[in-house]
């Protein structure tokens, strides 16, 4: 079956590594033009280069923007528009986690820094998308949470806080965006990024074996659900949670 990725733009954020780069690379071998962001320029231009390389008939952009910089993502947005003529899907993945403890203990600083990147840009960036176009000629948005939005966890527990309100930030916007632009969510379990290293980093055996599936995922399990979401596969799916665990929320307890 087609996804019907062919020929549309899709805008990611925090592209540079991780789901977010295996997102892009993933749309672009379905024949989706690609514009990648993140703090990093450099970094960018490495991602750029390695998907061109395998799919050399798409556009591909990199552009510098800090995630939470209303300038910035304001540029990175009119960027693609000048390239590719308006953004089809946007996928809000960039997330940070700067603090690990009990939230009793979280500073006020670190509770800001996690709603400013994880959570706000969630609007910020569906905004500006809209602007441009989306809301007239209508579009796919995925925003990347956690299941940690639906559960509670020791250590990282104000991070999920904000994954859930990512969640339900996606249903709102699906409620007041229907029909013309469809907004799902994904909720991965414990995918082997950077950003969750300290978490499976010389555990990953340990862990494994109390996944049903019997193993972490890896980046590109989520970008194998962003393409579902992105596409006419799904296109009657909106407001929608799609847990991507390895069934990590359906194993026994194990305390």
């Amino acid at each position: 079956m087609r996804t019907g990725l062919e020929g549309r733009t899709a805008l990611i954020t925090g592209a540079s590594r991780g789901i977010g780069k295996a997102i892009a690379a993933a749309f672009a071998a379905e024949g989706a033009n690609v514009v990648l962001s993140s703090r990093k320029q450099e970094a960018l231009d490495e991602v750029a280069k390695e998907i061109g390389a395998a799919s050399p008939k798409v556009g591909v952009l990199a552009k510098a923007a800090h995630v939470a910089h209303a300038d910035e993502a304001a540029a990175c947005v009119d960027a693609a528009v000048r390239e590719f003529g308006g953004v089809d899907i946007l996928v809000n993945n960039a997330g940070t986690n700067p603090y690990f403890g009990p939230m009793a203990d979280i500073e006020p600083a670190a509770a800001a820094k996690t709603v400013e990147i994880n959570q706000f840009p969630i609007v910020q960036w569906t905004q500006l998308a809209l602007k441009a176009g989306m809301a007239e000629r209508g579009g796919s948005i995925i925003n990347i949470a956690s299941i940690g939005g639906m559960v509670t966890e020791h250590g990282i527990g104000y991070y999920n806080v904000t994954k859930a309100a990512v969640i339900h930030l996606s249903r709102q916007f699906a409620m007041e965006l229907a029909p013309k632009v469809r907004v799902n969510c994904i909720a991965p379990g414990l995918v082997k990024t950077h950003l969750a290293r300290a978490l499976w980093e010389g555990k990953e055996a340990e862990i494994s074996k109390y996944m049903p599936l019997a193993r972490l995922g890896e980046p590109e399990d989520i970008a194998n659900a962003a393409v579902f979401l992105a596409g006419d596969l799904s296109s009657w799916m909106t407001g929608q949670t799609l847990v991507v665990d390895g069934g990590s929320t359906i194993r026994p307890s194990i305390a």
